[in-house]
Formats: structure tokens, C-alpha cells, sequence
């Protein structure tokens, strides 16, 4: 297994103080919640990063996707819509540098710029990339599927979608059903309120 278990539950800790708010609240999805999980002030911090990166790619190859330029079959990208996939993509990048196995990140824009040379998606990705999308926090899949088709017209080839926290809220099924993608997540909503001491 390629998970450390003690970072991944200091990952899960971090997650739980600084990113799981209790309180009524309107989700990007327009769905209604009980709870708000703002990963960004975990992903964005200095220890939360090191974790996301490290564990991260662990759970590519704990899927069976190989990272780096060498993996016939496995990832050599990263990225996903900004803002919330930018420090997940850009954690797992560094990381695999210095595990020797470099993926290089992404960012897809939600409409392409108007100007220059009016990009969508940023950080050069070649035609014909193999590439993960990243997310940190999944509700209906919305967000993820947006990104995949934008690669998808870029001519990417896109491997899986791997998300920091999956909010068990029917976006694993509409990957499958509208995009076939397989997903894979860190944690699951459950896995946060269990661990805050609050039932789902």
C-alpha cells in the first residue's frame, strides 16, 4: 500500500480544523448543505501542501496510474478548473519532482481569455497529453466534467479524475454516466464529519 497512514490522517486533521465549516449553506451545485468544506485553506497552507502532494500522487498509484514522462500508460499532467484544483495540481507537480517522477500542472480556465493569445487551459499542455484532473471538493461532478471537456478539445487524453474530498453527492455516478471516468478520492464527506465528532 502506498499510503502513509500518520500523514494521511494529519491530512485528514487539517481538513477537519481549517477547512470543515457546520452552518447552512448554497453549494456551487445549488444544492443545499448542512456543512461547507473550504479545502482551499488546507491546500493552501504550507503543511497541507506537502501532504496533498505526497498523498496525491500516492493515490494515482495506489489507482494503478503511474506518474512521470516514462509511464507508457500513466499521467504526465495535472490540473483541473481554477481555483480550487490550482494548489492540488501545483502540490502533486512539485512532488513528483522531487520523487523523480515529474508531472507537470495545469490550469483550466472557466471560459478562455480574451486577449493575448486567449487560452483556456494554461501551463503548455501538449496535444495528446495524458492527464489527471484534479478537484478539491466534489459535489455533482459539474466542475470536473467542465475541465474534461475543455481538455478534451484541446486533444488531451484524460486518465481519471482525482478529488481531495468527495461529497458522496452523485458526482462519481455522472462522471461514469457522462464522461466515463473512473474517480478517486483522498477522503469522502463522511470520512470529515465522522472525524469532527458529527454523524453524516
Amino acid at each position: 500500500m502506498f499510503f502513509d497512514m500518520s500523514q494521511r490522517d494529519r491530512l485528514l486533521e487539517l481538513l477537519v480544523e481549517r477547512s470543515l465549516v457546520l452552518g447552512e449553506f448554497t453549494l456551487a451545485s445549488g444544492a443545499r448543505s448542512s456543512y461547507y468544506i473550504d479545502a482551499r485553506r488546507t491546500t493552501m497552507s504550507a503543511e497541507g501542501q506537502a501532504l496533498v502532494g505526497q498523498l496525491g500522487l500516492a493515490a494515482l498509484r495506489e489507482a494503478g496510474i503511474d506518474p512521470g514522462p516514462a509511464a507508457d500508460s500513466g499521467v504526465q499532467w495535472v490540473g483541473g478548473l481554477t481555483m480550487g484544483a490550482d494548489p492540488i495540481a501545483y502540490a502533486m507537480a512539485h512532488r513528483s519532482w522531487v520523487e523523480g517522477s515529474p508531472v507537470d500542472a495545469f490550469s483550466v480556465r472557466k471560459q478562455a481569455k480574451e486577449y493575448g493569445a486567449g487560452n483556456q487551459i494554461e501551463g503548455g499542455l501538449p496535444d495528446g497529453a495524458r492527464v489527471v484532473v484534479v478537484e478539491d471538493a466534489m459535489t455533482s461532478g459539474g466542475s470536473a466534467l467542465r475541465a474534461v471537456d475543455a481538455l478534451h478539445l484541446a486533444g488531451a487524453r484524460v486518465q481519471a479524475v482525482l478529488t481531495l474530498v468527495d461529497r458522496e453527492a452523485g458526482g462519481e455516478a455522472r462522471l461514469q454516466d457522462e464522461g466515463e471516468l473512473r474517480l478517486i478520492r483522498l477522503f469522502t464527506a463522511t470520512d470529515l464529519l465522522e472525524a469532527a465528532g458529527h454523524a453524516p
